[in-house]
């Protein structure tokens, strides 16, 4: 079998699903009736289509009153005005936001709202919207659910703007800026304080295709996701300099110029499906991080990184494409002085396919003055002339199964014909570009360079020397037995990941460490994953595919499946310090 691009994780148990609007409006009059419920509240994620929810589901409740929490919050001018030093005039970076929607309600329309309420409590009144839970207690909770991917998919298409913020037109990347550093905080954080509360939980994901489950359902099902491996839905986007290598090793989006990356295991943003009776529910996947840490991650890594799930792994694709921007990331003290971050990104290469050209850009040449290189950055930039990277960075020829440190403060960009698994720590959007060879976007506009704050990340220091001895294959032998070896393959010390590389052409067993393990299947068409208690079902994992293995699992055992049986195979885990 191929690279699945579907992934779902089948729930056990009497699940009730409601699939469309008809079943699930059927299913909340009876509840409604059951109850004697009078008002309701459905708490919408920012993002849902809101319209859709009120054409085709509170008109037909038949309500007497219809609130809409935008009634009893600030102007979008004035919420914008609060949190423009959280917004910055950055086209890509603000800083993280601690607000809670109620820093945002106005005092006197909400008072109004809920005076209006208590007057008419005996009557149905259905309450909706972005923070509709915070007006009262209600007698019946519903939530629309979405992925964070989706909502930027409906970014780009000009479907939706950022909450309170009448956008509609803003180019998508300062909307996405908007989203993740003020509105999916304060969302999350609602989100948080909602999941025991909430009696009915719909997937709103597919437009005009909304699904449901109870609440208690949902907390079942969350319950079952952490006790096996498991996947995430990858997604995939086209970019500049992408390649075609991804669409025909894992047969998707042919239709599209192109796929730069690929994101196979990002929480944050990817979704996963539930399998319930067959039918795919589509829930964030960091709804899982949010009610099951310690099990998901392990008591270490939840007490150094709370609900943030620390470890990333994407693709990227230059196969007949071409080279990143040329970028640093913050180091540690920048990221949290800057955005308010509690760690950085710090990352690393590791190899999956290299034509005979391919070239990593890592470090610095040897002798080279910082400000010397910051004003040629700075020149190409001012003037549009062409860097000349070759008096500067250094560069070296790659090969497949190569692995590269990248710890912040380290000049690096895969070259073109190449395609890299990229496994970092979490924090996504905290690249600096320092120079994009003269090109611009698929929208036709300059990406955005940031020279003002990469200069003060660079650290000169890794010059190419530093590379050879500090970042390039620090390959190290651990173990070897009977028909396996275990490689330790990096990350620099400075990074909080450790990632061991399996070569194998037998059963292996694996231990967690102390930490959520992250593998991909590195070299073989097949491995199976089994538990050694029977605690889990046994998962295939095809080549190309990631997958997360909960801490709470311990040890588990992985050997050659189906076609790769008796040959040897690789896998690459990371996890935690």
């Amino acid at each position: 079998m191929a690279y699945d691009l579907y992934p779902k994780i089948d729930i056990k148990g009497g699940i009730d699903l409601y699939i469309g609007y008809d079943e699930i409006l059927q299913s909340i009059d009876n509840e409604i009736k059951r109850r004697k419920a009078n008002v309701i509240t459905i708490e919408c994620y920012p993002g849902t289509f809101e319209k859709e929810i009120m054409d085709n589901l509170i008109t037909r409740l038949k309500p007497d009153l219809i609130i809409h929490s935008d009634e009893f919050f600030l102007t979008s001018e004035e919420i914008t005005a609060k949190i423009q030093y959280h917004l910055t005039d950055d086209r890509v970076f603000g800083v993280m936001s601690n607000h809670s929607f109620y820093d945002f309600i106005d005092r006197e329309k909400f008072d109004k709202i809920v005076e209006k309420i208590n007057k008419n409590k005996d009557k149905r009144i259905i309450i909706y919207g972005v923070g509709a839970s915070l007006v009262t207690p209600s007698d019946l909770l519903l939530y629309t659910n979405l992925a964070r991917w989706e909502i930027q998919l409906r970014f780009r298409e000009k479907l939706i703007c950022n909450w309170k913020a009448d956008n509609w037109e803003e180019e998508t990347l300062r909307k996405v800026k908007r989203a993740y550093y003020f509105e999916w905080r304060i969302a999350d954080k609602l989100k948080n304080s909602l999941f025991d509360k909430i009696d009915f939980m719909l997937d709103v994901n597919k437009e005009h295709q909304p699904k449901m489950i109870s609440g208690h359902h949902y907390q079942i099902a969350l319950s079952q996701v952490v006790k096996r491996p498991f996947r995430l839905v990858p997604y995939f986007d086209s970019g500049v300099w992408g390649g075609n290598w991804m669409q025909e090793k894992f047969n998707v989006a042919k239709d599209k110029i192109n796929l730069a990356w690929c994101f196979d295991c990002v929480p944050e943003e990817n979704s996963i499906y539930l399998g319930i009776n067959g039918t795919k529910f589509e829930i964030p996947a960091s709804d899982v991080v949010y009610q099951h840490p310690v099990s998901l991650l392990g008591e270490k890594v939840y007490g150094r990184y709370g609900t943030s799930f620390p470890i990333r792994f994407d693709y990227l694709d230059t196969m007949d494409g071409d080279n990143l921007s040329l970028q640093v990331h913050p180091k540690v003290e920048y990221a949290q002085e800057t955005f308010g971050l509690h760690y950085t990104q710090d990352e690393s290469y590791y190899i999956m396919e290299a034509e005979e050209d391919a070239v990593v850009y890592l470090g610095v040449k040897k002798g080279i003055r910082k400000q010397d290189l910051v004003d040629a950055l700075k020149k190409a930039q001012e003037e549009g002339k062409r860097f000349p990277d070759e008096d500067f960075i250094y560069r070296k020829k790659v090969k497949k199964h190569d692995h590269y440190s990248i710890p912040a403060g380290t000049i690096h960009c895969s070259g073109k014909n190449s395609v890299v698994l990229e496994i970092s720590s979490t924090p996504n959007r905290f690249t600096f570009k320092l120079w994009d060879w003269e090109r611009v976007d698929l929208d036709g506009k300059p990406r955005p360079i940031h020279l003002n704050h990469g200069e003060k990340n660079i650290d000169i220091s890794r010059d190419e020397d530093w590379i050879e001895r500090e970042a390039s294959n620090q390959i190290v032998k651990i173990a070897e037995g009977d028909g396996w070896i275990e490689e330790k393959t990096g990350l620099h010390i400075r990074e909080p990941i450790e990632t061991r590389r399996h070569w194998f052409s037998t059963e292996v067993i694996h231990e967690t460490h102390g930490s959520v393990n992250v593998l991909t299947l590195i070299e073989g068409e097949e491995i199976i994953v089994t538990s050694i208690d029977g605690s889990f079902e046994p998962f295939v994992i095809h080549y190309g595919e990631t997958f997360i293995v909960p801490e709470s699992i311990k040890r588990y055992k992985i050997s050659p499946h189906g076609p790769s049986t008796g040959r040897t195979v690789g896998t690459i885990k990371a996890f935690i310090r």
